[in-house]
């Protein structure tokens, strides 16, 4: 009989391209999954009750396919540094496989895992598996990280890709001797999210499970995305892949997305359509340059990179930032995107970037406490590509042009024209006229007819007030 090897599953919730799980199978046939529902992680005050429903909804599937190739996935309910080892101890377990992740606690955790492991003389084997090129394999001529995407983004395109891995099959479960065993040592039925404490009362914005996630991405790369570079910004257009809760949670592996990329180019004869899925691509590369930036450097996770940021006199009026939470600025384009937040668990893009510039700029609040605020209800909230996504709109992040500011009634002007986004999250304000709607230049009587709200601030005059408090920011540090 194979000796026993364990799959520590975190961010990659499928059993197909799995870099670290093909490599347990080929070490051994009796390969057996384990998830940790880690505490440090769901005791955090900025867990979105969405996201913890559609983690659950992954392990269930990933349970049932764990069956299917002849094998079992355990869930444990403890500390990693405890659960783990024990776990590998108990049951003979001579290693455990992991893939790496690039968050501060993520490294810490792992560190003290695998410290404990050893301990016991359990063999320790992990790998990079939710990005197509690790942080050390994309660096500048001088060896140092790159912290602009441009020349990232050159370095990054012009490197060959992985192929996706075999998915798992022909694997050997434990006995049921060794089921007893496994549940001595903390191994649990897997729980609902609401006997974690998180209830979802929605549907989720997407359905879990690998299936599904395959699915979305042949449908996405049979149309939409050769249409991307022009549909992607405009939030009322079904344009975009809806695959950014199954790349947060590794239930489809990137190497299979890059390849349906790369097979969608091959089915092209259109420049224009070979612009949109680049643009994709280019998109893809994004995540990996957050990610990348967020591995070298973990400080990142806590404050901002620029330095007239480190000490910015922001204003934070908890009245103003609660108008934003609950969509009552008085901007409709604002609020029918914080709206769509807080109803599906979910914002399009776009408007990510025009409310984090409408937090920053016109309400001069702190943009941590938006980027909070995005993790606690975000189906797909992802510390690297939250951070720094809120960093670039704030920015204090790694961005070549430190002053973008965003008009929200230029915004809706371009890419809400008909006002459809803002109708169908506002549905108060639907008789509104179009011009009134995307300008939000709406009449006193009209706002109070629907009960909707009149501007909290002026733009062109926050805006100012950003300029002249980030001038002074950047005449102090020159000073000094």
């Amino acid at each position: 009989m194979s000796d026993l090897v364990l799959f520590w599953h975190r961010r990659d919730l499928r059993i197909s391209d799995n870099i670290g799980l093909a490599e347990a199978r080929r070490r051994s046939q009796k390969v057996v999954g384990v998830f940790c529902l880690d505490p440090n992680i769901l005791s955090r005050d900025d867990v979105a009750p969405a996201r913890v429903t559609y983690l659950i909804g992954n392990l269930q599937e990933l349970q049932q396919r764990y069956r299917a190739a002849g094998s079992q996935l355990l869930v444990l309910k403890t500390e990693p540094n405890r659960g783990i080892p024990a776990l590998a101890e108990a049951l003979n377990a001579t290693a455990v496989f992991w893939n790496q992740d690039v968050e501060p606690y993520s490294r810490e955790r792992d560190r003290t895992v695998a410290a404990a492991l050893r301990e016991k003389g359990v063999e320790v084997c992990h790998f990079w598996d939710q990005l197509l090129h690790a942080p050390k394999d994309i660096t500048t001529g001088a060896g140092q990280p790159y912290t602009v995407y441009t020349p990232f983004w050159r370095n990054w395109s012009r490197k060959p890709k992985a192929d996706p891995y075999e998915t798992l099959q022909g694997a050997v479960g434990l006995t049921d001797p060794e089921q007893k065993i496994a549940q001595q040592a903390s191994a649990i039925e897997l729980p609902t999210a609401k006997d974690l404490g998180f209830v979802w009362h929605e549907d989720l914005f997407v359905a879990p499970g690998e299936k599904t996630a395959q699915e979305l991405l042949e449908a996405f790369c049979d149309r939409a995305i050769s249409e991307y570079g022009e549909q992607r910004n405009f939030p009322a257009t079904p344009g975009t892949s809806h695959l950014s809760a199954p790349l947060k949670f590794g239930v489809i592996g990137i190497r299979t997305v890059w390849a349906a990329t790369l097979a969608a180019l091959e089915n092209t004869r259109s420049d224009e359509a070979r612009d949109g899925i680049q643009t994709w691509q280019q998109e893809l590369a994004w995540r990996e340059f957050y990610q990348h930036v967020m591995y070298f450097f973990p400080e990142l996770a806590d404050g901002p990179y620029r330095e007239p940021f480190k000490a910015f006199p922001w204003d934070n009026q908890p009245e103003h930032f609660q108008a934003w939470c609950e969509g009552r600025t008085g901007y409709p384009i604002v609020d029918a995107a914080m709206r769509q937040l807080n109803e599906i668990g979910w914002m399009h893009n776009r408007c990510r970037m025009i409310v984090a510039s409408f937090l920053t700029k016109d309400l001069l609040i702190d943009w941590r406490w938006g980027e909070k605020y995005f993790m606690q209800n975000l189906i797909d909230g992802d510390l690297s590509a939250n951070n720094g996504g809120w960093q670039w709109s704030a920015s204090s992040g790694m961005d070549p042009k430190p002053l973008r500011i965003f008009n929200p009634a230029s915004q809706a002007k371009k890419f809400d024209p008909d006002a459809e986004y803002i109708r169908k999250w506002l549905p108060e304000l639907r008789n509104i006229e179009t011009a009134d709607l995307i300008s939000g230049n709406i009449a006193v009587e009209e706002r109070d007819r629907c009960g909707y709200p009149t501007p909290i601030v002026d733009h062109n005059q926050q805006q100012k007030r950003f300029k002249e408090r980030f001038q002074q920011q950047k005449g102090k540090k020159t000073k000094e």
